[in-house]
């Protein structure tokens, strides 16, 4: 095996690139290699503790770190509104963020005098007003730092920003937390390498400014004469101790850029996340017992749900506390739609929700009590897993000590309480999403909202995860929905099943109605059922995907509807079958899959729509299918349900 980064043979690189290459690096390295080889390696320690070289950086210490915390005051917000608010003109915006990196630093010094200055735009207000006057004076210095480093820091944390997906914030509102909460206890620590990133260039910037600070505040000693400008002073008298000092200036350029590592816009290049421990299937998780609370409480916390969404996704929902609904479909049906109507998180839907007593319409996610797990989860990555259980309690003014005990107990009941103090990266997928489901819970929503909860599991960890949640489904006073393409998941955890399709209900029934009388061809086949529509005639159904199917009471002739046949209602013969059979068509045999037990066979014909039949495998073999293989298909007329749509 040939190690990584090791050039193979055919990867050299031509040499009309390389030799560009190097002659660049060799371009970028000449003059930093003239200030090492023209330094005075012996007066160097004299040159930099002459008093005015120190007091120029003192200086240019407090101007950089004063730069630095303005930057972040004003950089840090206004990188998160470009990163995250849709408005007019932020293309102008960015550009004038962008400016200062490209205008050249003496014309920035003008901008600067023009505006500032004692004849400026507000330099005469501020005088005035506060006394304070900018040019010659240590916050002139200051300002003109601030002014071409910050653009160092908004474009790092703008970036990083862009790389963090919005389902984290999304989800810590549904859990109660108001806008700014998220912002610092979620955003702000997951875009932590930006953040670092782009402040250690914008201190470094700070430090090594020139032209605009010289141009704008002067080159005032002890005031406005810092570091860089003590440079061009002593170049002109003694040239050895500029030398010298430039040499610390390079010194401490390098050594932010070696800090950072490359991370410059926060994407780490080295560090990974810590690997989950290895284990072996998950085991069962306890029987988590209802959570203990007095019998009034019981009665008084429950909600139900009454909603009218507009928009993409049309319908009107009602159901009584403690309902769980499965909201299937096939892709672009706008099931998420729906949930992310439900939670105010949509401009493609709008829900006018009540919950119990009280009409949430008006009220952004976080006063909603509609708590949403992802597909995903979306742990918190900064956090363990009982200080993601506890946010929702937290973010709701829950004390801290209690919060974590509430936290625990719920972590306890789904079977990863001894878990509590591990990071999401050191955690199993089931154990994970059992974590996530215990955060939403411990958050006390009203209507709780499950996208596809359970699609990243394996099949022992689901069935495990999916018993936890019926389990607390069965004690939940709200209202439960759950987006799902598993049959199984609609069947076992839902009181109804909703269907959609381009964004409107199809059938809203029980799970046993639905499965019996599918109204749409997506859910028969996700059923595992043959599903063909057509429009009804006095024999049966005219197939829109051609032929006829002969069937047992069928709808008044010309009414649109489905036809719905069992895999196991489909015979396969070698020869035209003879006898009672209504629905004969000859076929091709195209794929054989397994399922369980049996054989699932696709056959395509001429005469009719695709179809699936389910046998067994020694009959699979007496008959010698395989692909390509000619056969006859049979159902009979008393097999095919028929639902008008």
């Amino acid at each position: 095996m040939k190690r990584a980064g090791v050039r193979t043979a055919g990867a050299r690189p031509p040499l009309a690139l390389a030799l560009p290459a190097l002659l660049a690096v060799a371009f970028l390295t000449l003059p930093l290699l003239g200030i090492l080889v023209r330094t005075e390696w012996g007066e160097l320690a004299d040159h930099l503790r002459s008093p005015g070289t120190v007091e120029a950086l003192k200086l240019s210490l407090v101007v950089s770190f004063w730069a630095l915390g303005l930057s972040l005051l004003l950089g840090v917000p206004l990188a998160w509104l470009l990163a995250r608010v849709p408005f007019p003109g932020k293309a102008l915006v960015r550009s004038l963020v962008l400016l200062p990196m490209v205008l050249p630093p003496t014309v920035g010094g003008v901008a600067l005098l023009l505006a500032f200055g004692r004849r400026g735009l507000l330099g005469p207000w501020f005088e005035s007003t506060f006394g304070i006057t900018f040019p010659f004076h240590t916050s002139g210095a200051v300002i003109a730092a601030t002014f071409v480093a910050m653009p160092f820091l908004v474009i790092s944390l703008e970036g990083a920003l862009g790389g963090l997906r919005p389902r984290y914030e999304e989800t810590a509102a549904s859990l109660g937390a108001s806008p700014v909460r998220v912002f610092f206890t979620v955003t702000l620590p997951m875009v932590a390498p930006g953040l670092i990133a782009g402040a250690a260039l914008t201190w470094a910037r700070a430090l090594g400014e020139f032209g605009a600070t010289i141009t704008f505040a002067g080159n005032l000693p002890g005031t406005t004469q810092t570091l860089p400008l003590q440079v061009y002073l002593l170049l002109q008298d003694e040239p050895e101790a500029a030398t010298s000092v430039s040499l610390l200036l390079l010194a401490i350029a390098m050594g932010v850029l070696i800090a950072l590592r490359g991370r410059w816009t926060g994407t780490p290049s080295d560090r990974r996340p810590r690997p989950a421990p290895e284990a072996g299937p998950e085991e069962p998780a306890p029987v988590p017992q209802a959570p203990p609370a007095p019998a009034a409480a019981k009665e008084a916390e429950r909600w139900a749900l009454h909603a009218e969404v507009t928009g993409f996704t049309r319908l009107t929902l009602d159901a009584d506390p403690g309902t769980a609904i499965a909201v299937v479909g096939p892709n672009g049906a706008g099931k998420t739609t729906l949930l992310r109507a439900l939670l105010g998180l949509t401009p493609r839907a709008h829900a006018d929700l009540r919950l119990g007593g009280e009409d949430v319409t008006a009220l952004p996610p976080h006063r909603r009590h509609v708590a949403w797990v992802p597909q995903d989860g979306a742990l918190f990555p900064h956090m363990s897993a009982l200080a993601n259980t506890a946010y929702g309690l937290r973010a709701q003014g829950v004390a801290r000590a209690e919060a974590r005990r509430e936290a625990q107990t719920w972590l306890d009941r789904l079977g990863v309480g001894p878990l509590a103090h591990r990071r999401p990266t050191q955690l199993s997928g089931g154990q994970a999403q059992r974590v996530a489901l215990a955060r939403a819970l411990a958050a006390r929503p009203r209507l709780l909202v499950l996208d596809e909860p359970l699609a990243a599991l394996d099949q022992t960890t689901r069935a495990h995860v999916r018993h936890t949640l019926r389990t607390h489904l069965a004690g939940f006073g709200g209202v439960c929905l759950i987006v799902t393409h598993d049959p199984v998941e609609a069947v076992s955890l839902a009181d109804r099943v909703l269907v959609l399709d381009e964004g409107r209900a199809l059938q809203d029934a029980a799970p046993v109605e639905v499965t019996r009388h599918p109204r749409s061809p997506w859910v028969a086949r996700m059923l595992g059922r043959n599903a063909w529509p057509g429009t009804a005639t006095p024999e049966g159904l005219a197939l829109d995907g051609g032929g006829t199917l002969v069937a047992t009471d069928p709808p008044p002739p010309g009414t649109p509807a489905l036809a719905i046949v069992a895999p196991e209602a489909v015979s396969v013969h070698r020869q035209k079958p003879e006898g009672s059979p209504r629905n004969v068509w000859p076929g091709t045999v195209r794929e054989i899959t397994a399922s369980g037990s049996r054989l699932r066979v696709l056959i395509t014909s001429d005469h009719a729509p695709d179809l699936v039949a389910e046998i067994t495998p020694q009959s699979a073999a007496e008959l010698g299918l395989a692909d390509g293989v000619s056969v006859w298909t049979s159902v009979k007329a008393t097999e095919a349900t028929i639902v008008p749509l």
